[in-house]
């Protein structure tokens, strides 16, 4: 019995993980499943990273919505399932993230199937966030903070009517390339006021403000002052 229990205490260990990571295997196949039908996909996923690139590159789309959609969904619990967290135990996962994985993967997934006339404003933000989140976030939690941002938004975008743009590069710091004076197609109007032109960047600029280190918050004061001085200093003096 002595030498049963001791094998058993050896392998437990080994147990433990093999029974994560089948709990992981089973919990990513049920959150592919998650969203009705649309999670049954027919494309191929240099199809859908292609995709994201684009918007990612011009801020616009030109597929139908609920493939898009669908694309976005996919995607979203793709790039979730490969952080850590997600194949922690389930008490391991509260206490980092507040709640567990599919609780909070779940909560993303519905943030965009809330959207039914087309993708958020914010798509753009979205897409270069899924395409480099592993270089932008290293941690699950900011990752899942700076998405939840950019979906609690109400306005949308309309489905571009412009010539489909040629496959995009990523550059060395993750970005893509923009085109010159691109434009967002804004549909829906929020708190009943359509955005005027610029509107759209300044609400983007709000939805990541926090995102912005502290210590890098601008001293307006400090900026009007040197700009009085600087009006003082232009003025010429007059000679009696």
């Amino acid at each position: 019995m002595e030498t049963n229990a001791k094998e058993n205490s050896e392998s437990s260990p080994a147990l433990a993980d093999a029974v994560v990571e089948q709990n992981h295997d089973n919990l990513v196949s049920d959150l592919s499943n998650h969203g009705d039908m649309e999670s049954k996909h027919d494309f191929a996923e240099e199809e859908i990273r292609g995709t994201l690139e684009i918007s990612a590159s011009t801020g616009k789309f030109w597929q139908d919505w609920e493939k898009l959609r669908s694309m976005l969904s996919f995607y979203l619990k793709q790039v979730l399932s490969e952080y850590p967290e997600s194949k922690m135990t389930t008490e391991q996962q509260i206490s980092l993230l507040g709640e567990t994985f599919s609780e909070l993967v779940k909560r993303l997934d519905d943030a965009v199937h809330s959207f039914d006339e087309g993708p958020p404003f914010t798509l753009q933000r979205i897409c270069e966030i899924l395409l480099s989140a592993r270089n932008i976030y290293p941690k699950l939690s900011k990752l899942a903070l700076a998405l939840e941002k950019n979906l609690l938004v109400t306005s949308t975008l309309t489905i571009s009517s412009d010539s489909y743009p040629p496959a995009t590069i990523q550059k060395s710091n993750g970005a893509y390339e923009k085109p010159e004076n691109p434009q967002h197609q804004v549909n829906s109007v929020e708190n009943g006021v359509e955005p005027a032109v610029g509107d759209g960047d300044e609400i983007m600029a709000e939805a990541e403000e926090t995102e912005v280190d502290e210590g890098m918050t601008i001293d307006m004061e400090t900026i009007e002052e040197i700009a009085r001085s600087s009006e003082a200093n232009s003025t010429p003096t007059v000679e009696s």
